[in-house]
């Protein structure tokens, strides 16, 4: 439930604010598009300055800023807008943690046109989007979100590398599958000088994340594995193998298939790390878990959140042993470490 809905009492709120909830996605991605918050950042404006800086008309900046000031995104003082803390800190592109970026790839016109019509989406319990959704072959989205979504990785990220260490100064071997942007990998060479990265994503996808090891400085170990993870030749031998955002995507007996054949491409002594949304076994808690599944019915034929139960199941039937379930700091996901399953 959200945050301060008390579900004892009726709220007749509630529902407008939901039934007018795209309201709000499309005020926030204006005043991204029209960089509201980096301009308010340097300074209190009022909307005859924003209108003439953005060059937008006066009626449309000031009902929008206004419209920000009442759902938390600006406060307003004698006509003159400011930032909140949160604006601040997460709009304002000139912050480091900025994620603006990321409206680019959530509410890009092709994400949420899974959402339309979703009545029937319900009825037929996968997307309608065609041609597998976003799972298709070269979505070129996936672009969009190696470009765009990288400011909610810093925390997996670190939890990544902090887990994986300096592989003991070791040449150790990493398959970082579905790479996407890559930092995942790169965060582990950055780490561990002597590791060696293969990515493996689509073709269009690598570029980025070559990009980005070119960027970080480490290129000359860094791989490219162009081509599907269901198809391509993963080979044999690695080290650890990084899964990051991935599995939500299929339904469990495809994911199944994939972490058998991660199971076959890892060392004796290898380490599978998983990043995912993880729910509670109620399936409405926490939040960001909980409601992941929702996007994974809009945009993918099979995708969930699964939960850690789920997971282990997956995981034995694959070959490994029980895995160790570890939240990531300031993040709402978790990774999912474990080894083979060795008989006795």
């Amino acid at each position: 439930m959200e945050a301060g809905i008390n579900p004892a009492q009726p709220n007749p709120q509630f529902v407008w604010d939901t039934i007018n909830a795209y309201q709000r996605t499309e005020g926030l991605r204006a005043a991204i598009d029209l960089d509201l918050f980096t301009l308010i950042g340097e300074g209190e404006r009022s909307a005859d300055e924003l209108a003439e800086s953005c060059d937008a008309s006066l009626r449309g900046i000031r009902i929008l800023c206004d419209y920000l000031a009442v759902i938390g995104f600006l406060a307003k003082t004698e006509g003159a807008y400011r930032l909140t803390s949160t604006s601040a800190v997460f709009l304002n592109r000139n912050s480091p943690a900025c994620m603006a970026s990321m409206a680019r790839f959530l509410n890009s016109a092709r994400l949420m046109s899974g959402f339309t019509n979703f009545t029937e989406t319900i009825r037929l319990g996968e997307t309608q989007l065609g041609s597998g959704g976003v799972n298709e072959p070269e979505f070129s989205e996936w672009v969009t979100f190696a470009e765009s979504m990288t400011p909610l990785m810093g925390p997996a990220c670190k939890a990544i590398a902090d887990h994986c260490g300096d592989t003991n100064g070791d040449r150790a071997r990493v398959l970082d599958v579905a790479a996407g942007h890559g930092l995942f990998g790169i965060a582990v060479a950055t780490r561990a000088p002597k590791a060696e990265i293969t990515a493996q994503d689509w073709p269009n996808v690598l570029e980025v994340a070559h990009r980005n090891a070119r960027v970080a400085g480490v290129a000359d170990r860094y791989h490219l594995l162009p081509g599907s993870v269901m198809d391509v030749d993963l080979g044999e031998g690695y080290d650890i193998v990084l899964v990051t955002n991935l599995l939500h995507h299929f339904d469990e007996r495809s994911c199944t298939q994939i972490l058998r054949k991660i199971h076959r491409c890892l060392s004796g002594q290898g380490q599978l790390i998983n990043l995912e949304f993880v729910p509670n076994e109620d399936r409405v808690s926490p939040p960001i878990p909980a409601t992941f599944s929702l996007m994974m019915l809009g945009l993918t034929p099979g995708g969930d959140a699964y939960t850690a139960r789920q997971h282990e199941h997956m995981l034995f039937n694959a070959g490994f042993d029980k895995p160790a379930i570890i939240p990531v700091s300031q993040s709402p996901q978790h990774l999912i470490v474990c080894t083979k399953r060795h008989q006795t």
